[in-house]
């Protein structure tokens, strides 16, 4: 069937599509395994953390009462009733005009209500506690439940986990979450052009690189790559390749064959696929407008174009969303490594009728921050490797002047 090349979408057309694909399913996962993980209902606290008043700084435990009106020239003198250990319950109770030596973390006496740090208070030799600082009731301790309160959600689903979540959770002695599958995405390489990485390419050839870009690229946005190989510009090879890989796949990553006269061949192959549907076909970002995604039985289509930079801005810009709402995450934008904000280097021009991505390199020079742009043919992989991040033109935006501050969004990693 023929169909008219680039009735083009906008960025956010595309993404609003997504919401028609469904997460993965769910599994539970040791806390270890966890990191980067998505979750896939809310957690609350088993457990009140901390579960007993503890001391927040070294000193002595005391009644903040028999503090009041001390100074380094008229200091209060307490009695030393004795030491609570680190790790066990103390074993006595303050009495009015009572101290005890109290270690971080250790657990307050009973009659305590506040820590006098060890730089305010010095032990004399007729064992007493001499204090030069008064402390307010609570002060220097950390309350029970003041970090966690049983019952209290702690994390929402759809919540891509930190270092800092696990460790709050194996405090509260949480050993497995439920958590998102990460998607499995087959990646396939079309073109007569393409070889493998172990070949040595003969005339008019290249190494199947963008594979390998592509892989990594899934592999950092929390997916599971599978490299399903390199298929010729042929129809029923491309379907064939297609229908094997569809029954394992969560997401198609073609690479390739979606640019101007290879793009028949890639449209044929997917309208084989059972319950197929074209749903984009030309997006209006630069570079990567001949981006096509489609759906077969449910599973999405990704078509990449087969030059390196485009291939790798699209999955950046579009897959890495992609990928995040089938493992179940909420953000709504790629996984970037940070913003930043610096200054234009040069004048730069937009690309009429499109979004423009362009890609920068970071330079100080004094205490200004420099975005130097990286100019070049999207069949170009030094420029992309030498670049730091992406600095957006806007749709309909005619450019940006040398010395405006823009925001640089930076690569992972």
């Amino acid at each position: 069937m023929a169909l008219e090349f680039f009735r083009l979408k906008t960025r956010e057309e595309v993404l609003a599509l997504y919401s028609r694909f469904a997460p993965v399913e769910a599994e539970t996962v040791p806390l270890a395994e966890a990191r980067g993980r998505v979750l896939a209902r809310d957690l609350a606290a088993p457990e009140t953390l901390p579960a007993f008043p503890r001391a927040a700084m070294d000193g002595y435990a005391v009644r903040a009462a028999d503090t009041f009106g001390a100074t380094p020239g008229l200091p209060q003198y307490l009695e030393l009733a004795g030491e609570v250990a680190m790790g066990e319950a103390p074993g006595l109770t303050l009495a009015p005009g009572q101290a005890a030596r109290l270690p971080t973390g250790g657990m307050l006496p009973g009659g305590a209500d506040a820590v006098v740090m060890v730089e305010y208070a010095a032990e004399l030799p007729d064992g007493t506690v001499e204090v030069r600082r008064p402390v307010a009731p609570g002060e220097n301790v950390v309350r029970p439940g003041e970090d966690v309160r049983a019952g209290e959600v702690l994390l929402m689903a759809g919540r891509r986990l930190k270092p800092q979540d696990l460790g709050l959770l194996a405090a509260l002695g949480v050993g497995e979450v439920t958590v998102y599958r990460r998607p499995r995405v087959a990646v396939l390489s079309s073109g007569n052009e393409i070889v493998p990485l172990s070949a040595s390419p003969g005339p008019g050839q290249v190494r199947d690189a963008n594979a390998y870009l592509t892989l990594a690229q899934v592999e950092e946005a929390g997916g599971l790559p599978a490299y399903v190989g390199i298929v010729p510009d042929d129809a029923e090879a491309l379907s064939a390749a297609l229908a094997a890989a569809l029954p394992r796949a969560d997401l198609l990553l073609i690479s390739g064959g979606s640019s101007v006269g290879a793009r028949d061949l890639t449209l044929a192959a997917l309208q084989s696929l059972p319950e197929a549907e074209v749903l984009v076909h030309g997006v209006a970002i630069r570079p990567g407008k001949p981006t096509i995604l489609a759906a077969a039985a449910g599973i999405p289509v990704l078509g990449l174009p087969g030059h390196p930079a485009s291939a790798a801005i699209v999955m950046q810009v579009l897959g890495r969303p992609l990928v995040a709402r089938l493992g179940g995450a909420q953000e709504a934008s790629p996984a970037w490594g940070g913003r930043v904000l610096a200054r234009l280097s040069r004048n730069l021009a937009g690309a009429t009728g499109r979004e423009d991505f362009v890609r920068v390199r970071l330079r100080p020079e004094g205490e200004t921050l420099w975005a130097d742009p990286l100019l070049g043919p999207s069949a170009l992989l030094s420029p992309l490797v030498k670049s730091d991040g992406l600095v957006t033109i806007p749709l309909g935006q005619e450019g940006i002047f040398q010395g405006e501050l823009v925001e640089v969004e930076l690569f992972p990693g």
